[in-house]
């Protein structure tokens, strides 16, 4: 393994979070690496004043102003989506209508017919993938739920 994957399981072996194997090849990887334990000496002091820090809670009046004003980001939220998912679809509607009309010209040629076909298509998978990849990840997320 290069030295960047090594530092890649850094965080994880502070926070064991590590399997045996993987402790017992960072540890060899440590002993003849000077800048990965430089780095974990490094990352261990940020740890250890990380772990020292305590959490302040806000004052009632800023807790007051956060929640007079959540109705208005609610709101527009809810605003901001409805107009996407209507671009959208007015967009893949009008998308659809123009494919439509050039496979019905007679004037078209076959093959740019078939390569807009494919074209549409190639860009339907990609969506899907790219949809997909972001609902898995979102589901396996960590952090999901750290407050911020």
């Amino acid at each position: 393994m290069a030295c960047e994957d090594y530092k890649d399981l850094m965080m994880g072996y502070l926070d064991e979070e590590l399997s045996a194997e993987q402790i017992r090849r960072f540890e060899e990887h440590l002993k003849t690496c000077k800048d990965c334990t430089a780095q974990l000496q490094e990352f261990r002091q940020l740890k250890a004043i990380t772990d020292q820090m305590t959490l302040i809670e806000p004052e009632d009046r800023l807790w007051q102003q956060y929640w007079d004003g959540i109705y208005n980001r609610v709101e527009r939220s809810i605003g901001w989506i409805i107009f996407s998912v209507a671009g959208i679809l007015l967009t893949i509607y009008g998308g659809f209508k123009a494919i439509e009309e050039l496979i019905k010209d007679p004037t078209v040629g076959l093959f740019f017919k078939i390569a807009m076909v494919a074209l549409v298509a190639g860009l339907a998978i990609l969506f899907v993938s790219v949809l997909r990849e972001r609902i898995f990840f979102w589901s396996k997320d960590r952090y999901k739920n750290v407050r911020r």
